[in-house]
């Protein structure tokens, strides 16, 4: 959530940042609803202060014996209408939150204005592509031939957009999981957590996933409970309602947890293949920052995120999202893109962004400064990866002329000494 006071005294920056991001949303709609907002204060306050009058007036005239009939009436008049006009003020206030509850984040001065992904500058590359001298495999045929990866059984037992795992492939999503974990924990500074898979209402509206992307959820039918899209929800807002000391900044958290997401928007694409699920399963990094650093603190996470795909051996690139691309709550993203052989062109495997204060306003995250002043913190969040597209960019990767997929050596000890998955 943005902060109320940029919009009071800066609309046009405002105004500006939701031209850039493509938002429909007009600045002058919160004007309104502020001035009317504004205009009821004045009013109340203003009938406050005469009912203050005529009460210290009645008391006056009681102790002069005098009749104060006339001056109780009116006074319960103004009563009334603060009753009226604190109703009215609520429902300004209530429709106030509502606009701002949809209102994008305003990106940072550095962020490449665009309408879409053909605006996102390539910033790093890693590795070649793999040359092969024959036509790739894409992953679901290779899956399928080696019997790991199930589309018909997954279909059969929940619908489309859901795979089941076999033998090698169930390993290797394990495998894939605690390399993460391990690199993230023993080499990085990150806490390990497992979160609930189910948060409120409140939880979902802290990171801003609500009220806008409620279709995007799954939800709990009869509790008021939704199936977390991503471990950022949840981790994010482990300091919910809290002021945290100053000195323990930066936290960083990372979970490995299944994420569900409905996929509303995303008909016709990816509906083949382990790409675009409604379950998967995803490494997530957080990171909760002092502001004065937090920039910082986003480089690091896309260097933790960059050393997997390295340690992997995976070709990779590094781009910034244009103000058109960038998701609802970021003030900047990098989106790190695997190269897949079999689809000839680089996929987004890991988002790590910077929500400044966004989220923090929204959740009630802050620090208390030097000066004993409570302020609020950033929030970043990474992919630390997403593991199924990593186990389909080994699979195009690694993949050999006779059908079989050879593994990076660093998985080689979480796979139990294989070192090529070979077909049956």
């Amino acid at each position: 959530m943005l902060d109320r006071k940029v919009l009071q005294k800066n609309p046009e920056i405002v105004a500006q940042s939701l031209a850039h991001r493509g938002s429909a949303l007009r600045v002058e709609d919160f004007t309104a609803l502020d001035d009317k907002r504004r205009a009821l204060l004045g009013e109340v306050e203003s009938l406050k202060s005469e009912r203050n009058r005529n009460s210290a007036e009645v008391a006056k005239i009681a102790r002069a014996g005098g009749d104060a009939g006339a001056l109780k009436e009116a006074t319960g008049k103004i009563n009334e209408r603060i009753k009226v006009l604190d109703q009215e003020l609520e429902g300004v206030e209530r429709s106030l939150n509502d606009w701002m509850l949809n209102v994008p984040n305003m990106p940072h001065a550095d962020v490449p204005v665009g309408p879409d992904e053909t605006a996102n500058p390539v910033v790093h590359t890693w590795g070649e592509p793999p040359h092969f001298p024959f036509t790739p495999k894409e992953h679901w045929e290779i899956g399928e031939t080696l019997k790991g990866l199930d589309f018909e059984r997954g279909t059969k037992l929940s619908g489309s957009r859901f795979t089941v795992l076999w033998k090698w492939a169930a390993r290797l999503e394990r495998a894939l999981v605690n390399f993460f974990l391990d690199v993230h924990t023993l080499e990085q500074d990150y806490v390990e957590i497992y979160p609930p898979l189910m948060v409120n209402r409140k939880t979902m509206t802290g990171t801003a996933n609500l009220p806008k992307f409620e279709e995007d959820l799954f939800k709990i039918q009869g509790w008021e409970y939704f199936l977390i899209p991503t471990a950022e929800v949840p981790l994010t807002n482990l300091h919910a309602e809290e002021i945290l000391p100053e000195e323990v900044l930066p936290l960083a958290f990372t979970a490995q947890t299944p994420c569900f997401r409905s996929e509303a928007g995303s008909a016709g694409k990816d509906t083949r293949g382990f790409i675009r699920q409604h379950q998967f399963t995803k490494v997530e990094m957080v990171r909760i920052a002092h502001p004065d650093t937090s920039y910082n603190e986003l480089e690091l996470m896309r260097r933790n995120a960059e050393v997997l795909l390295e340690k992997l051996e995976l070709p990779y690139r590094t781009v910034v999202l244009c103000t058109g691309d960038m998701g609802f709550a970021s003030a900047k993203t990098y989106d790190l893109e695997v190269w897949l052989p079999g689809q000839n062109k680089y996929r987004e495997i890991s988002s790590c962004s910077n929500c400044e204060a966004f989220q923090a306003r929204r959740a009630n995250i802050r620090y208390r400064a030097a000066n004993g002043k409570p302020e609020f913190v950033h929030t970043l969040n990474g992919s630390g990866l997403a593991v199924g597209r990593t186990l389909v960019a080994l699979l195009e990767n690694g993949q050999q002329r006779d059908g079989s997929v050879v593994l990076p050596k660093i998985l080689v000890p979480y796979m139990g000494g294989l070192e090529c998955i070979t077909p049956e």
